[in-house]
């Protein structure tokens, strides 16, 4: 048998069918904010308070939203797929994949249950509000910060990553828009190293050249038979 190794990524699309907005939709609002005043290191280090708030906002938006049919094809598929390995990398910090029964996901742009401690770097799990001056429970600093991959800051699992892109057989990215690097490289990088590449994707994305296969439509109803077929 020859063994085939499977790379997903998924980006915000994916996210998008189950009610979450993303912020390209918004001409650079996310949510009604800035992105540079809410996803940036500048932001924060300007603006601790005011991005706490937001993301104290948006968590449980995000934990109580619902995994979709494109979710819920990738976990079924993780299970039963027995010719390699199934690597999920998501660009999203919501749980979806998760609550659709998929393991081991990489969230290379971190979760929105997780805060960082900046002075002793220790991760803690969160459901509820944080604030700027509510102390690490670790080292007691005032140094918390939702554990989120803010523009200007490099994103998380790379090495990793970059393993997995050299010895995948098939890369799928689902929902995606080929604009946000270093993910929108990640086609160019499994294509040289021979992989087949596919996108499912609403509309072609800006890197569509490095695409095999573009399927265009909603990903809950273009993806399950796609991966029920392989």
């Amino acid at each position: 048998m020859i063994m085939k190794n499977i790379f997903i990524l998924t980006g915000a699309g994916i996210s998008a069918q189950s009610g979450l907005k993303t912020f390209r939709d918004t001409n650079g609002l996310w949510e009604n904010f800035k992105v540079e005043d809410v996803a940036s290191i500048e932001g924060f280090e300007k603006n601790p308070k005011l991005v706490h708030d937001f993301y104290n906002h948006l968590r449980p938006q995000m934990l109580s939203s619902m995994p979709n049919k494109a979710h819920l094809a990738i976990a079924d598929f993780q299970k039963r797929y027995s010719d390699g390995e199934v690597n999920l990398i998501t660009q999203n910090v919501d749980l979806l994949h998760e609550k659709a029964g998929s393991r081991e996901v990489f969230h290379m742009h971190g979760r929105i249950d997780e805060c960082v401690c900046q002075h002793c770097q220790k991760v803690i799990k969160t459901l509820s509000d944080v604030s700027f001056d509510m102390p690490c429970p670790y080292c007691r600093a005032l140094k918390l910060k939702p554990n989120i991959v803010f523009f200007g800051q490099m994103p998380m699992f790379m090495d990793e990553i970059e393993k997995m892109l050299r010895t995948c057989h098939i890369f799928i990215a689902v929902g995606t828009s080929g604009v946000v690097y270093p993910a929108a490289g990640f086609v160019m990088t499994a294509k040289y190293y021979g992989a087949e590449t596919y996108l499912f994707n609403l509309e072609k994305a800006e890197n569509n050249f490095y695409f095999d296969h573009q399927v265009l439509g909603k990903a809950s109803e273009t993806l399950p038979d796609f991966l029920e077929n392989i």
